[in-house]
Formats: structure tokens, sequence, C-alpha cells
């Protein structure tokens, strides 16, 4: 049986919050909880969740090009255009499947605060 391997960025917060930012199970990689740049635009918000994923995957030596999944949790649905111009400008055509969610926000600083979190599914297979 292939190893499971868990890490964290931050290892004092994920303990405290009891749960591993990113978990690689065999060729896949599961990574939760990427959110950045809270309480700007939603624009802003989208590509500091894209850089805390990239931070995360080069955790296990991936990149963006490995993710296969992702899904976005998002506070307002309508601002799905803007979600969409950043993944074109970061993605670069490679595009994972992805699913919207639309959910409120347990976060501090309320609706106007969080608005994009994002969850990944990457690939590390030969």
């Amino acid at each position: 049986m292939a190893e499971i391997i868990r890490r964290n960025l931050d290892e004092a917060f994920a303990n405290a919050c009891a749960y591993s930012e990113v978990v690689a199970a065999g060729d896949w990689v599961y990574v939760n909880f990427c959110v950045g740049n809270v309480g700007g635009s939603v624009e802003e918000q989208v590509h500091g969740a894209l850089d805390n994923l990239e931070a995360r995957l080069a955790l296990v030596n991936l990149t963006l090009q490995s993710v296969v999944k992702v899904d976005v949790l998002m506070r307002d649905p309508w601002n799905i255009p803007a979600m969409e111009k950043v993944f074109a400008q970061r993605f670069q055509g490679v595009y994972p499947a992805r699913k919207t969610i639309a959910t409120e926000f347990a976060h501090k600083g309320g609706a106007d605060g969080l608005q994009v979190q994002l969850d990944a599914i990457a690939y590390r297979g030969e």
C-alpha cells in the first residue's frame, strides 16, 4: 500500500483546526481551503486563492498544470465571470474540471470578507 502524505503550510494553524491542507494518496493529491487576499475584490481573492493553491501544491512538487478538478465556493455566484477571467489567465488553456457552489462563509469580515475558496484535486502520476 502506498504511503499517504499529509502536508501543511502552517502546521500550528492546521493542527488547531484539525485538518490537513494537502493529502497525497497514491497518484492523487487533495488540497482544501485555499483562500487569499480576503477583503479584496473577487478577482484579487481568486488570484490569492490560486496563489495559496500553488504554494500547497509545491509542498508535493506539483503546479497548477497538475490540477484536474477544482471546486470553487463563492459567496455570490454572479461573480463567476470574474473568476473565469482569472482562471483563463492562470491556467492558460489547461483547465481543470470545475464546479462552482454558492455558499455563505463563517469567516471574519462577514459579507465584506471571504468571497472565494478553492478545493482541488491534482494528479501526480507518470
